[in-house]
């Protein structure tokens, strides 16, 4: 069976695939759905994937993912809107915002959608840290001021952020329910 992943991002593809073993090809598909504008990853996942498996056909299922930076201290913001505070505000001013905070806790959420025509599953992973001044030269995003155990994910290979990833672990709750079904 095929899977569609509905992305520009390789890098999401070549994750997906690693958790995916049971799936013959999990294929790239570039498909811009129109994003909804909601508080809510499930409800922008849901819509994203019903979206596109019809644009594409109604023939293989597809996945879509959305991720979010929620900021304890910031009421959850920006979540669902991190890329665009990212591409309008950058990381930086975010960490200054974050930095008066007494509280610098944080997670990164990743919900999954998978549908299929006849169904539309949702797979949440998070992963909490910490929000700290920019530092490490790897990954992209929010990377730089997000740390896990002393060490942001920019600091850390592209391996060992995937096995702890958020997305890593909506994959996996994903993997393991498409197994078992």
């Amino acid at each position: 069976m095929t899977v569609r992943f509905v992305t520009s991002n390789e890098g999401k593809v070549t994750e997906a695939q690693d958790y995916l073993e049971g799936i013959d090809t999990v294929e790239q598909v570039e498909y811009d759905y129109a994003e909804l504008q909601s508080d809510s990853l499930e409800e922008i996942v849901v819509t994203g994937a019903e979206e596109a498996y019809a644009a594409l056909g109604n023939e293989e299922p597809v996945l879509v993912d959305d991720t979010g930076l929620f900021v304890d201290a910031l009421g959850g913001f920006p979540g669902p809107y991190s890329a665009y505070v990212e591409d309008t505000v950058g990381i930086e001013r975010l960490w200054r915002l974050a930095s008066e905070e007494e509280s610098k806790r944080a997670r990164f959420r990743t919900v999954l959608a998978y549908a299929d025509g006849e169904r539309t599953e949702t797979f949440e992973g998070s992963v909490a840290g910490t929000l700290v001044a920019p530092r490490g030269d790897g990954g992209f995003g929010y990377d730089p001021i997000f740390e896990y155990n002393g060490r942001t994910f920019a600091e850390m290979d592209t391996d060992e952020k995937n096995a702890i990833s958020h997305r890593g672990r909506a994959l996996a709750a994903f993997a393991d329910w498409y197994a078992g079904r």
